[in-house]
C-alpha cells in the first residue's frame, strides 16, 4: 500500500516538474521571440528615421515638381484657349472666304 502511495505522489510531483520544465521552456522561447521582434522593430525604427532624413533632404527638389506641374497645367490651360480661339478665327476666316 505504501508503494502504490509513493509511486502516486512520485507521479503527481513529476507531473508537476515537468509542467514547470515545460512553462519554464516556453517563457524561454518567448523571451528568445520578444528579443528577436526588439531587434526587427529596431531596424525598422532606424530604416524609417533614414528615410525620413532622405525625404527631408529632397524636400526643396518636390517642391520644384509641384511647382513645375503647376507651370505645366497653367501651360496646358493657355494652349487649349488657345486651339479654341485659333479654331474660331479659322472658322471665321473661312465664312469671310466664301463671301
Amino acid at each position: 500500500m505504501f508503494n502504490k502511495t509513493s509511486d502516486y505522489l512520485y507521479g503527481e510531483l513529476t507531473s508537476t516538474l515537468d509542467d514547470y520544465r515545460l512553462l519554464e521552456n516556453m517563457n524561454r522561447a518567448t523571451i528568445t521571440k520578444y528579443s528577436d521582434m526588439k531587434h526587427i522593430a529596431a531596424n525598422v525604427s532606424k530604416s524609417i528615421l533614414e528615410l525620413n532624413e532622405k525625404y527631408n533632404s529632397l524636400q526643396p527638389y518636390l517642391q520644384q515638381i509641384d511647382q513645375i506641374e503647376d507651370s505645366v497645367v497653367k501651360l496646358e490651360q493657355a494652349a487649349y484657349k488657345l486651339d479654341v480661339y485659333s479654331k474660331r478665327l479659322e472658322a471665321k476666316f473661312k465664312s469671310l472666304e466664301k463671301r
